[in-house]
């Protein structure tokens, strides 16, 4: 399972909410079954149907 709070502690170099998400297609393309979203991420421009978004990249990617 992927956790969210990992990506961000992984990938510090990350500075926008566009950023995480590639980050979030990237690990789906690499075979993650699963993602937790265990924290909201810390940056200015995340909105607020954020989780529907990452799951929705994170979801897009499997097969």
């Amino acid at each position: 399972m992927l956790y969210l709070s990992s990506l961000l502690i992984e990938y510090k170099e990350v500075e926008t909410f566009d950023e995480l998400i590639e980050v979030v297609k990237e690990k789906a393309k690499l075979g993650e079954i699963f993602i937790k979203m265990d924290l909201k991420p810390p940056y200015p421009d995340t909105p607020d149907d954020w989780e529907e978004k990452i799951e929705s990249a994170f979801s897009g990617y499997q097969k």
